[in-house]
């Protein structure tokens, strides 16, 4: 009970120099806490969704997804003969059973050809108004769609794009564009996570869709009373004889929440990654705070003991002390957590998937994990200063303000640091000579984890020579002010070491990220530059493939020399070595792709693989099994027959662009797959004649104007376009990245802050002498930009290393150009001296706000 009431009575003592210590706390809880919540909300919303729209039972075609995914090769949806719904009727069992037709490939665009999909890449999807989705839809407005020139829309797309009751709408879909006017407008609900719904009248969703009618995609089945779903989907089964698919409402619910629920965990552990990197940093922030009041209670530690307290004692008094920060910070985070999650899911609002708040799932493990976290992190982080504590001396507290320095434990993190750090480094030196990426990633990891632990028990060392040197660069020129600021950050290089320590991490990530982002796009860029030889690239930027109807506005615009399609194919291959290579991709382009992608060879010219029953391979499968020039191979085509191609030529495995790819014509395998499975194109290419590459691209992108879901590109487009795309991932991750570092500026502003307390009489002695309020200011921010400038050297130089290194293992993948990024790693330092002087702020106004006497009266 003594040991309680001195813990608390310290607690509440120095509740302010504990309040950073606790945010830090409070901010790592919340952010592990929100990403719980966010990600379990978001399970129950799509958990939701998809119960209340399964059938009892569903029946589908054979080759359709257990999600439902509705997309063939062809662009179609897989079908089922009308037969089907009769012989689904005939079941015993069966209430009802409504045939229905829908689509996920497809682009919906209004009167001015601008795409109604969402930016969020939830699907769109267009299907055939039935009693099924009438259960979860509720008409707002308007009528349900009747004929062919009626369609109704979901409230939310509606009200996103302004659409109202006699809009028009184009349907894009591989059979071709399809008009019709709003007729009604439908609300959900349940939640909808962001889709785009149109509905049509079954016939016209027929026509649009699949372009045949007496064929639907899927047949909703109700139960009749008494009859469970597991049974129905029995009697189903055997009145059709397992020739199509037949799922319940819990197995279509199931593959639907598969499919997502991957997606979630990725997000998930991506984002409590970073919380425990924010932890991580937090750590450094608690064991300073912890050690500097111990030192500061070097006197009253030393009373506890001469009167009787024992070591476990003041032991367990610090660490009480911790267990109280962490269960305050960890209660107030866990609270944060949810406003957080709240936070989260009106942003993705703004992208464009809805989360309702009515769905907040907030599972007694979220707040059971922050507690336990934010506790026991705080408590170990807290174990070394409170051991240190407990070794404390009555007579050497006495007689001294502080702890002594231990001689032999400065001499044992010096070995330490230096083994770790070594060994880190010839890991990384691994990494970076492997022959595998796999290998190579190994290392890299045991590398990165070393020379980071390394770098950390070392820095108090590295602090007394960094510090010299940017005391001499930076901080001379401000005289006797600058000095003293300098002898400040060296007076105690273990707190300096693990203040900077705590911004290194997050800057070393950074490093890192920039780097390997810079590699990837200048290696990519020059891989662009030395074997595209088109002029445009005409994609879909969300996979979609590319209509009959768009592949001719292309092949219709003037001023182009050539056009080339791009198909990609399932097939077994059957190889010389009497092997079986199943489910291996065939790219089927036209031959001018031969000089629209430049691809080396190792042996023969690739120009000979769009010969009549001839093919490519790649170096690597042609060792495996035994291929040369001349070998022929059996292909047999998932939607056609089985082909025997002659191999013409065999390209590089050193490439970035289409590695790994097999090619032949689109003529050749049209002779085995029939034009209805014949796949859409993936990509399509166009070169422009001579002198005419601009008016071209203007031509193109007028050309598709009907088609805005497709965009061209020339080189330097693409370029752009691929500097954006992981542009944008970084920035994302440096987002997350930010918790750590705003951690880490906490560190600084609670190590400025106890070190003013602690230095509150030399303060006053250095005032009564002549220093002015402005120059202890100026003073106390050197210090602190010296200590951020510290960690941010130690970081950016750890994180260009790793960098490098990652590098190293890309080029292993074609990605072969080192690119340091000067501009972002000088921001970086710059932003470093800034962020210095901001965690200065308040703890030098506090000191420029101290009465003399009675600084100088301190003990």
């Amino acid at each position: 009970m003594t040991v309680l009431k001195t813990s608390m009575r310290n607690f509440f003592a120095h509740k302010g120099r504990m309040a950073l210590s606790a945010v830090a706390v409070l901010l790592s809880v919340a952010f592990v806490c929100g990403t719980l919540v966010f990600t379990d909300t978001m399970n129950t919303t799509f958990d939701k969704l998809f119960a209340a729209t399964s059938s009892d039972v569903t029946v589908s075609a054979k080759s359709a997804s257990d999600s439902g995914e509705t997309t063939s090769a062809n662009g179609k949806p897989p079908v089922i003969p009308a037969s089907v719904l009769g012989k689904v009727r005939q079941a015993q069992g069966v209430k009802s059973a409504e045939g229905t037709v829908f689509s996920s490939a497809v682009t919906v665009v209004d009167a001015d050809k601008d795409n109604l999909s969402p930016s969020s890449g939830a699907p769109t999807i267009v299907g055939s108004w039935n009693s099924n989705d009438a259960r979860t839809m509720k008409i707002t407005s308007g009528t349900a769609p009747e004929g062919s020139g009626q369609v109704m829309v979901d409230a939310d797309t509606a009200d996103k794009h302004h659409l109202k009751l006699g809009d028009e709408i184009g349907v894009i879909s591989a059979v071709g564009t399809h008009t019709a006017k709003i007729s009604g407008v439908a609300a959900f609900t349940v939640t909808n996570p962001g889709a785009a719904i149109f509905y049509l009248d079954t016939k016209t969703a027929q026509a649009a869709l699949v372009g045949q009618t007496g064929v639907y995609t899927n047949v909703n089945v109700t139960a009749a009373a008494g009859v469970s779903d597991a049974q129905l989907k029995k009697n189903v089964t055997a009145e059709l004889g397992g020739a199509y698919k037949v799922q319940t409402a819990k197995e279509t619910a199931d593959a639907n929440q598969k499919d997502v629920g991957e997606f979630m965990n990725v997000l998930k552990y991506a984002m409590l990654g970073f919380a425990g990197i924010a932890f991580l940093v937090g750590i450094f922030l608690i064991i300073n705070t912890f050690s500097m009041l111990v030192a500061q209670r070097t006197r009253e530690i030393g009373l506890m003991r001469a009167i009787g307290s024992s070591r476990k004692q003041v032991n367990r008094s610090v660490l009480v002390e911790a267990l109280l920060l962490g269960v305050v910070g960890s209660v107030l985070g866990v609270g944060a957590g949810v406003g957080i999650a709240i936070g989260l899911m009106k942003l993705m609002g703004q992208m464009g998937m809805n989360l309702s708040t009515d769905d907040l799932t907030v599972a007694w493990t979220t707040p059971a994990i922050g507690l336990l976290l934010g506790v026991v992190v705080t408590v170990l982080a807290a174990y070394l200063p409170a051991r240190r504590a407990g070794k404390v001396s009555p007579m050497a507290a006495l007689r001294d303000a502080g702890a002594p320095a231990d001689a032999r434990a400065g001499r044992v993190r010096a070995l330490l640091g230096t083994v770790l750090t070594g060994a880190g480094g010839y890991a990384l030196y691994l990494a970076a000579a492997a022959d595998k990426a796999k290998e190579g990633s190994l290392w890299l990891g045991l590398g990165v984890v070393l020379s980071l632990i390394g770098f950390v028990v070392i820095g108090p060392l590295l602090a007394s020579g960094v510090v010299r040197v940017l005391g001499a660069v930076l901080l001379r020129a401000f005289g006797p002010v600058g000095r003293m600021a300098e002898r400040n950050a060296l007076r105690n290089p273990r707190r300096t070491g693990a203040t900077g320590a705590a911004l290194m991490i997050g800057l070393a990530l950074v490093a890192c990220l920039s780097v390997v982002g810079s590699s990837m796009v200048a290696s990519a860029t020059d891989e662009l530059d030395k074997t595209v030889g088109t002029d445009f690239i005409i994609q879909n930027d969300n996979g979609q493939q590319i209509t009959p109807q768009a592949v001719q506005a292309v092949k219709s615009t003037p001023g182009l020399e050539s056009v080339t399609e791009y198909k990609v194919l399932d097939a077994d291959l059957k190889t010389p070595d009497g092997k079986t290579s199943a489910k291996e991709t065939i790219n089927a382009a036209d031959p001018t792709y031969a000089t629209d992608l430049r691809t080396k060879t190792v042996a023969g010219d690739l120009a000979d693989a769009y010969r009549p029953d001839s093919m490519s391979v790649f170096e690597g499968f042609a060792k495996d099994h035994g291929i040369k020039l001349g070998s022929k191979v059996d292909v047999a085509f998932e939607d056609g027959t089985t082909a025997s191609l002659t191999v013409r030529a065999i390209t590089s495995d050193d490439v970035v662009i289409d590695k790994g790819a097999m090619y032949a014509s689109i003529s050749t395998v049209a002779k085995y797959v029939s034009a209805e499975k014949m796949p859409l194109d993936e990509l399509v290419f166009a070169t422009a004649k001579e002198g005419r590459q601009d008016a071209a691209y203007k031509s193109l992108k007028s050309a598709l104007h009907d088609y805005p879901q497709y965009t061209v590109r020339d080189q330097s487009d693409y370029k752009q376009a691929l500097k954006d795309q992981i542009g944008q991932l970084l920035n994302m991750i440096y987002g997350l990245l930010a918790l750590a570092i705003i951690v880490a500026v906490l560190g600084v502003v609670n190590t400025l802050a106890l070190s003013v307390v602690e230095r509150t009489r030399e303060i006053g002695l250095m005032r009564a002498i002549g220093l002015s309020r402005r120059q202890l200011r100026r003073m106390i921010r050197m210090e602190s930009v010296v200590i951020a400038l510290f960690g941010a050297l130690l970081g950016l130089g750890l994180g260009m290393g790793w960098g490098a290194t990652a590098q190293k293992l890309l080029a292993l993948q074609g990605l072969n150009v080192l690119d340091i990024p000067w501009p972002t790693i000088t921001g970086v330092f710059i932003g470093s001296a800034f962020v210095g002087l901001f965690a200065a702020l308040v703890p030098a106004f506090r000191a420029g706000r101290m009465n003399v006497l009675n600084a100088i009266a301190t003990e």
